[in-house]
Formats: C-alpha cells, structure tokens, sequence
C-alpha cells in the first residue's frame, strides 16, 4: 500500500507550468513577450517555443472570431450578474441602478428589433427590385424573341 505525506508537492512538472503560466498571465502581454525575448537569447529554440505558444495558445489571439461569438453571451451574463449584484446598502441608489438597467436593456432591445426591421424592409426592397428587373429583361426578351423563328432545317434543341 502506498502512502503519501503532507510534506510531498502535489502536480508534479504540470502543476509547475500552469502556475508560471498564471503568474505570466497575471503580469499581461509584455510578459510573455519578455520571455519570448528571452528565450531567443538563451537557446532559440527555447524562443521558438515560446513563440509557438503565443500563436496557437491562447495568448496571441485573445480575440479572435470564435470568442467574439462567445463574447456576445457573455454580455447576457454580465447583464444578469449586474442585476443580481448585492446591494450598496443604498437604497435609492439601488433603486436607481435597478431602473437604469431595465430601461437600457429595453432601449438595447427596442434598437435590436429596429435594426432587424430595416434588414428585412432592405432585403424585400433589392427583392422586389430583382423581381421587377427580371420581369422587364423577360418581357424585353420575349419581344425580340416573337419575331425570331427557328432557322429552317434545324432540329428543335439545336443552335
């Protein structure tokens, strides 16, 4: 049977790296950075890596579109932990917090549906433009097309 003490230091090497990774993150980008630079001082490929990491981790392109669209819900998120926020003890204030984010997310709703209004109002207008457009050439195309017959001695089908 196996035992272990308290003395023994849980995680190993991978423990290791995610907490230099969250003291990194904690400093910010230039951090990083620093240590790319670094890196390409001590051994090259040791910045190269680091490098790497930037680019594909996720340190590089913290914005990139995947998250826009994450990012999107989160704002939903955030609007129901500001609403739900505890109190400041401040009872008209908190009223008045209450009452301007209600209104705001009614304006932000009212704008929403206005501009989901004018997509589909210009959607039907360049439609009805392409069907007007398209009934003229057909119109225009058979008048020309009345006094034009098929050439003698040619099957239907062939030009």
């Amino acid at each position: 049977m196996h035992s272990t003490t308290d003395t023994a230091r849980p995680g190993g090497i991978r423990s290791t790296l995610r907490r230099g990774e969250a003291w990194l993150d904690a400093k910010g980008k230039w951090a990083w950075i620093t240590l790319m630079i670094l890196g390409f001082v001590i051994n090259p490929l040791v910045g190269l890596a680091v490098l790497a990491y930037l680019i594909w981790g996720k340190q590089m392109f913290a914005r990139s579109c995947g998250q826009r669209r994450q990012h999107h819900q989160d704002h939903a998120w955030d609007r129901q932990a500001l609403r739900n926020a505890p109190t400041t003890g401040n009872r008209a204030f908190d009223s008045y917090k209450a009452e301007a984010l209600r209104r705001l997310e009614e304006e932000q709703a009212a704008f929403e549906a206005f501009l989901q209004r004018l997509r589909t109002s210009k959607d039907k207008i360049e439609f009805d433009s392409f069907m007007e457009d398209r009934a003229r050439t057909a119109v225009a195309g058979g008048a020309t097309d009345a006094g034009a017959g098929p050439e003698a001695g040619t099957r239907p089908g062939e030009y």
